[in-house]
């Protein structure tokens, strides 16, 4: 075998094998099996008379019996009531709201969302996630993926 032939197929193998795994972790990105499996499960945050009137509240909700929390934020904005996600969809830091700018920041890249959760600046690509918000017998229960 010849030492060209040789270099040739080496590099063609190296660059093959360098898309192989690059490949492979850009799907492993695209598309987090172990988030998509999770369904939506209805946890009791508070009572119907302690929701907010407007403004923003935010909760911190146990998912388990170990201790484990979770934050949600309850928006009373515009005669409607909603749970927005306090995890930036930029990179997943979370927000936090500011009253006095009456908008939720990321302390990480300046990320920055309006009361509904719609972006206004920075980098995140997309607006907070609305999570489901339901009222049943004077309880009020969020829908959380955990």
């Amino acid at each position: 075998m010849r030492r060209r032939y040789f270099l040739k197929r080496t590099i063609k193998a190296v660059f093959a094998s360098i898309a192989g795994v690059s490949s492979f972790i850009a799907a492993l990105f695209i598309y987090p099996a172990r988030v998509r499996q999770k369904e939506i499960t209805m946890y009791e945050c508070l009572t119907e008379e302690e929701l907010p009137r407007r403004g923003v509240r935010r909760l911190d909700i146990e998912i388990d019996n170990k201790g484990r929390k979770t934050a949600v934020f309850i928006v009373a904005h515009a005669d409607k009531c909603f749970a927005l996600s306090p995890v930036c969809t930029h990179l997943g830091c979370l927000v936090s709201f500011s009253r006095h700018k009456n908008a939720f920041i990321c302390p990480c890249h300046g990320g920055k969302y309006d009361v509904e959760g719609n972006v206004i600046g920075g980098p995140p690509p997309r607006p907070l996630a609305q999570l489901p918000l339901m009222v049943d017998k004077g309880k009020v229960y969020v829908g959380l993926k955990v």
